[in-house]
């Protein structure tokens, strides 16, 4: 604990000196919410006053941490050993960026995470003033609330009331993710680092069902899984054929024309979707907004890699340990080595017969 109050202490001194004071000391103190709210798991299972609810959803969560370590060699720190009610429904919102001709999101960059395709704030109305400082310059904007995220090993990320309520399989892969970039993280790739922490998300979901889970539960998740990917599939259709039309000769007035039709048939493709699921309306909240390019992106951002770095596994035999020495050694790439890697990877694994 004395080592991680140290770091917070020296972040803290560190940050204002980069610059945008206001901005790092509103991460500052968000921080130090999070750290400050903590309570052991340990304690609050032992504790007789600890709702039964919350007292099941937190012994089934200590369960998934140690299937975390010892069945998926991911980090075993103090990570996901605490838990933290901060009284709201997410512990950041992200800003996205773009223009309004491009699907390039707007970067910014940090000590530690590096540039990254998003700007958090611990304060909703902050990030959405940011947001409108953004739309004043002729940026498109969008603003995500955000359930959890990774300190990349910095602090020891508490479990928080934000992802309790998630069904269980949803809940576990969402510890297998962060912790994934606690394992390999390349500052200043979002891609690489989101899609390998979804591969392993996925994996370790597989493989928790497979010795924990029940047929229900496995049908449960298939479902979820299927429906994720027709939503991803259809999004990510979408920024293609914007992509080919922002790259056209096309006069500017007539790109945007073209781009107001592509988004409303974006709209309709995802009714026809949801009649083919029975009525199921979970993506109803992404599609409620004006639809743009920062949104279209952010989604892809954190699935178009994700065959790469299964095919990756899988060339490993499904052995973890060595899967994650051959990602650290990808992260170790030039940038354009890995991607053009990552690109033959996707392209093998695409091409590949379903089993």
């Amino acid at each position: 604990m004395q080592y991680r109050l140290t770091r917070f202490i020296l972040l803290a001194l560190l940050m204002p000196a980069l610059g945008g004071c206001g901005y790092y000391l509103q991460s500052i103190h968000g921080q130090w919410e999070v750290i400050s709210k903590r309570q052991p798991i340990e304690a609050l299972l032992a504790d007789p006053q600890t709702p039964a609810a919350l007292r099941e959803k937190l012994r089934r969560a200590q369960q998934m941490r140690r299937f975390a370590s010892d069945a998926l060699a991911l980090p075993d720190n103090g990570s996901y050993r605490d838990y933290a009610d901060l009284g709201r429904p997410f512990v950041v919102w992200n800003v996205f960026a773009a223009r309004p001709l491009s699907l390039q999101l707007e970067t910014w960059c940090f000590p530690v995470a590096g540039c990254v395709g998003y700007r958090g704030y611990f304060d909703e109305a902050e990030a959405r003033a940011y947001a409108a400082g953004l739309q004043a310059q002729g940026l498109e904007t969008h603003v995500a609330g955000i359930s959890a995220y990774s300190t990349l090993g910095w602090f020891d990320d508490p479990l928080l009331n934000t992802v309790l309520d998630r069904p269980e399989a949803r809940l576990a892969g969402l510890m297998f993710h962060e912790l994934a970039h606690q394992r390999v993280y390349v500052p200043g790739d979002t891609a690489f680092n989101e899609a390998f922490a979804s591969a392993v998300e996925q994996e370790g979901v597989r493989r928790w069902l497979a010795r924990f889970g029940d047929e229900r539960q496995r049908r449960k998740d298939a479902l979820f899984r299927q429906r994720q990917d027709d939503f991803v599939s259809l999004v990510t259709t979408t920024r293609d054929r914007l992509a080919a039309l922002y790259a056209s000769a096309r006069p500017a007035a007539e790109k945007h024309a073209r781009k107001a039709a592509i988004i409303a048939e974006l709209r309709s493709a995802y009714a026809a979707l949801k009649r083919r699921w029975g009525g199921y309306a979970g993506y109803d909240t992404w599609f409620a907004g004006p639809l743009n390019n920062p949104q279209l992106a952010a989604v892809t951002t954190y699935r178009d890699g994700v065959p790469a770095f299964q095919a990756l596994l899988a060339a490993q035999g499904g052995d973890l340990a060595a899967f994650y020495r051959e990602v650290e050694a990808l992260g170790e790439l030039p940038a354009r080595e890995r991607q053009t890697r990552l690109r033959r990877l996707s392209a093998a694994r695409l091409a590949a017969p379903s089993p």
